[in-house]
């Protein structure tokens, strides 16, 4: 049990790190876009979140931190 959750985070670690970097490379109309400081920051609680899944309540609580923070800087840029 504990190997196939530890292969779950493992893959979905792996899969928000190629986003994360395919971001980087996505041009728009004036090019790549960095990352904001508060989108860095929410990305890094949503992966923390993620390597302490085992304890939920950490890991659910700092998922939940992060999204907060990600739904701030997508209603501020508006």
């Amino acid at each position: 049990m504990a190997d196939i959750s530890l292969a779950y985070i493992l893959v979905a670690i792996v899969a928000l790190a190629i986003i994360a970097v395919l971001m980087f490379f996505v041009k728009g109309k004036k090019g790549p876009k960095k990352l904001s400081r508060l989108t860095a920051i929410a990305f890094a609680f949503v992966l923390a979140g993620i390597t302490f899944g085992d304890d939920r309540l950490i890991g659910y609580s700092l998922l939940g931190i992060g999204v907060a923070i990600a739904v701030i800087d997508m209603l501020k840029k508006m």
